[in-house]
């Protein structure tokens, strides 16, 4: 089998190197890796230079101690800004950050009773749950109906209502008791504060 060069072949899949001009983990290219002849180029305050030869605008970054960007590669002509990227990758990061702090991740939290669960066993998933509700996750209880118990639905019913009233203050019912095959299920949801 014949191959073109540079070219490999793996599990019956053509592999090439097409991605060596890309700068690593999605960074933008800068300086000596922006690989088009002609760029639109924008000063640091926001002024437009107009179209010039790439070595011209890099030269030009260079007097002023920054670095040419480009800002957007798929554009054509590309678009470079003139900027300090060291300081725009910082403030990028820090506007991450940022971002990530502000955002909450609720996840939904599942808890299993049994239709004959003791007053201990109850009040001891009750507290977790309570905690769980408390750090704002959802809460799904779970009931599952081993053997004859699935006789005795109402059982299951009742413990999941009853958990429900004692986390009444904390959370609501979003999705009622219901049945889904040998299982009923039951979802809470954190109040709003």
């Amino acid at each position: 089998m014949h191959c073109a060069p540079f070219l490999y072949f793996y599990g019956g899949v053509n592999i090439s190197n097409q991605n060596q001009y890309r700068s690593k983990s999605n960074e933008l290219p800068i300086n000596e890796s922006i690989r088009a002849r002609e760029v639109l180029v924008i000063t640091d305050d926001g002024e437009q230079l107009g179209t010039m030869n790439t070595s011209e605008a890099i030269d030009m970054a260079y007097e002023k101690d920054l670095d040419l960007v480009c800002v957007a590669p798929q554009g054509k002509p590309p678009v470079c800004k003139i900027m300090d990227y060291k300081k725009y990758k910082f403030e990028q990061q820090k506007k991450q950050k940022i971002a990530k702090k502000k955002q909450t991740v609720n996840q939904l939290k599942e808890i299993r009773l049994s239709p004959t669960i003791d007053i201990g066993d109850f009040n001891t998933k009750l507290n977790r749950g309570i905690k769980f509700l408390e750090s704002g996750d959802k809460l799904k209880l779970s009931i599952r109906f081993r053997g004859r118990m699935i006789t005795h639905k109402d059982l299951g019913r009742q413990v999941l209502e009853r958990y429900a009233k004692a986390v009444a203050e904390i959370a609501t019912v979003t999705q009622r008791a219901k049945m889904d095959g040998r299982n009923m299920f039951m979802v809470l949801e954190p109040n709003k504060k």
